[in-house]
């Protein structure tokens, strides 16, 4: 086993910056040393800028990666040897998964890398460099043009700049920052052979389920690893038995020497979405209108597949990643709601704008300026409050009621891909991937449940979406049934080709471009699926009165940030997250959630033992586990007092994205993984609770103790490197 302790380097900075709280804020890398660097020291970080993000130097950004395209992963070993979340690995372990070796049940463990398996469409992207790209992007707007003439011309540039530094491998993107007010480049190099190489059962992985989720105390070992492979020249390359695992340029050490609270840790990572500086208007439209309409439809979904999967062990397993996908966020929405309500979120917004309001109105060029932002606000929220929970009722119980809506619009694009196609070549291509997809899409599917979603989901969307809002050919077909949900969707899974994979793959064999509008426009299904389609694209990229409501609002956001930041001139403002690499620093911190009750920054497998419920598939105790709690068989992993650490919590802001990303101690140590928030601070996505935000991860020992203890992986293990 190897053990390296890294040198500490302190590097002083003259000059003091104005920032938000220590604990708040997702930063760019690139700007760190200038914004950020004196705080972090003060807070504990014994690493020089350069140390953290560099162009020409290996850094902790080389370490950290965008995972499968919605979490984040780091490398902890020189042989590409990746950690992130069990959740996030979910999809591809359920993927390996069958009712002979259920890894999901079981886990998974390769005790060599001839037993790690592949992941095809899987990716990892190493952030190269990233660069400020506004004035390029500015200098194509022109003052004399119109909305659509500058976003016209904004997404040209944009595109061009990506296409000229998409080179030599790698590939790059454009992305707006504070609204469009500015705009960076990121070039990325991107990794397609990633294999599974460890995952504990979902006993403890997922341990606590939907009960705990963004739960504290929280006792869940939620991880699972994963590995790069790259040609011999370390260059991405599609999957091959002669690949070789990726040779890093940096991984993080590891430390095994324990936290305390008011250590300093930060955390880098591709945090999702944020929506720090909505208005008050857009805050109170999502709690009161908005995100209940998400809520109420996501229930109902999970009621029905849980049914079915409760009866058949086959459908858990194919359906586990869709239901926690769907669980997660339908809990994330009703916690929203408890939060921004109970944190009086709308009467702090108010209050900021007020005050920019004032500064506006005592200048004549101010107000010439952004004195149009709050009547655009007003004017955007009044119209759309009349037709937001339609249009959630319609993703949520039309389109995405059943996994057929999607389907269809894909499937759909397949067999015009199939009519259009030039030569017999390119049609035997295309019909090829029609079947690949239709082959895929059946394999994991339940009908009957497919069935049932698509009656129950239809008749709440039927009820509770206004009439006059429902897509005319849907309702027509209500009525040709009856209004007999069961009738309908009967009928479309008895009947309709869309949901028959013998007959789709006879159509795409058979297909000519004369007859695919004809045959979907005839369908039952097609015609069913296709109207809730239809209407979403119509009423988003074709009603001219939509979208010239959403540009006024986009551009009144714009002017909004532009107003704030200048308004406070001394103060450093952080842009929403958007899936960039964001780094965010505060401590290992205990909370107090209501009076009278503390909770404290650690929890320990004492606690996974007395949450144990055999009557809970949530809260099952894996009996090996039992066995090294009893035996007090921790290795060298336990803390100070013998107990043996699971999950910790800090003052760190992170969002959706960050699942998987690397809690680090000042010497650039990983100490943890981070996986979720706690239920106090839901509002997190739209304001940051200094008192309340924590993020839950799982503390870097109890992982490693897993691997080694209860896995017997010692492999892994040797490869790290271990800090004392």
């Amino acid at each position: 086993m190897k053990k390296v302790i890294l040198a500490s380097l302190i590097l002083m900075f003259s000059g003091i910056f104005e920032v938000v709280k220590a604990d708040e804020g997702m930063w760019l890398p690139m700007f760190i040393k200038r914004l950020n660097y004196v705080d972090m020291q003060k807070e504990g970080l014994q690493l020089t800028a350069e140390e953290i993000y560099s162009i020409n130097n290996a850094s902790l950004k080389d370490a950290i990666v965008q995972f499968d395209g919605g979490c984040t992963a780091e490398v902890i070993s020189d042989q590409g040897l990746l950690l992130t979340n069990h959740h996030c690995g979910y999809s591809a372990i359920a993927n390996h998964s069958t009712k002979d070796h259920d890894y999901l049940t079981d886990g998974f463990w390769a005790y060599n890398k001839s037993e790690e398996l592949a992941n095809e469409g899987m990716t990892v992207s190493f952030l190269d460099h990233m660069a400020d790209v506004t004035d390029k992007v500015n200098e194509v707007v022109k003052p004399e043009m119109t909305n659509e003439e500058k976003k016209a011309a904004i997404k040209q540039i944009v595109a061009q700049i990506s296409s000229e530094e998409s080179k030599d491998g790698m590939k790059a993107q454009v992305k707006s920052f504070f609204n469009g007010n500015e705009y960076y480049l990121f070039v990325y190099k991107i990794y397609t052979d990633i294999r599974l190489v460890g995952a504990p059962p979902s006993s403890i992985g997922k341990y606590g389920g939907d009960t705990d989720n963004w739960m504290w105390p929280r006792h869940t070992g939620d991880f699972s690893m994963f590995r790069i492979y790259a040609n011999k020249d370390n260059e991405p390359a599609t999957y091959s038995e002669d690949n070789v695992p990726y040779k890093a340029a940096y991984h993080l050490p590891i430390s095994i020497k324990g936290i305390q609270d008011g250590d300093f840790a930060m955390i880098m990572g591709y945090p999702g979405s944020t929506d720090r500086y909505l208005s008050s208007w857009g805050v109170q439209q999502k709690i009161g209108v908005e995100y209940p309409a998400f809520v109420a439809s996501r229930d109902l979904k999970l009621k029905v597949m849980k049914k079915f999967m409760d009866a058949d062990a086959t459908v858990r397993i194919n359906y586990s990643p869709r239901y926690a996908q769907t669980a997660n966020y339908w809990k994330n929405r009703y916690g929203m709601i408890k939060a921004l309500t109970e944190n009086k979120t709308v009467a702090k917004k108010q209050k900021t704008e007020a005050e920019l309001e004032k500064w506006i109105n005592t200048n004549p060029e101010r107000k010439k300026e952004y004195g149009s932002i709050f009547d655009t606000y007003k004017k955007y929220y009044s119209t759309t409050d009349a037709t937001i929970a339609g249009d959630q009722y319609l993703m949520e119980a039309g389109i995405m009621g059943s996994n057929f809506g999607i389907f269809n619009l894909r499937i759909s694009q397949k067999f015009q891909a199939i009519a259009s196609a030039t030569d017999e070549e390119a049609s035997k291509k295309a019909i090829e991937a029609a079947n690949e997809y239709i082959d895929e899409f059946f394999d994991g599917i339940s009908l009957p449940l497919e069935q049932e979603l698509t009656s129950k989901m239809w008749a709440y969307y039927y009820k509770n979406a206004p009439i006059e809002q429902q897509p005319e050919s849907f309702v027509a077909i209500v009525k040709e049934y009856n209004n007999d949900f069961d009738a309908l969707a009967k009928a479309i899974f008895e009947t309709s080709i869309i949901t028959n994979k013998d007959k789709l793959k006879e159509v795409a064999s058979n297909l000519k471009e004369e007859k695919t509008s004809e045959l979907l426009k005839n369908d039952i299904g097609a015609k069913a699926y296709y109207s809730f389609l239809e209407k979403y694209f119509a009423d988003m990229y074709s009603n001219p009165e939509k979208v010239a409501l959403a540009d006024e609002l986009n551009q009144a956001k714009k002017l909004y940030i532009k107003a704030l930041r200048e308004s406070n001139p001394d103060k450093s403002y952080y842009p929403d997250a958007n899936f960039t690499m964001r780094l965010t620093y505060g401590q290992v911190m205990s909370y107090e959630p209501k009076d009278g009750v503390e909770y404290k920054f650690y929890t320990t497998l004492k606690g996974v033992m007395q949450k144990e419920d055999e009557t809970n598939p949530e809260f099952v105790v894996a009996p090996k586990l039992k066995e090294l709690y009893e035996s007090k068989d921790y290795g060298q992993y336990a803390n100070a007092d013998g107990s043996m650490p699971v999950g910790f919590l800090t003052n760190n802001d992170i969002t959706g994205g960050n699942s998987g990303s690397p809690v680090i101690n000042g010497k650039g140590e990983l100490i943890g993984a981070a996986f979720d928030g706690n239920w106090e601070a839901m509002s997190g996505d739209i304001e940051f609770s200094k008192e309340l935000q924590r993020t839950i991860s799982v503390d870097v020992r109890y992982i490693l103790f897993i691997i080694d203890k209860y896995a017997g992986a010692t492999n892994l293990i040797d490869e790290m490197t271990l800090v004392k």
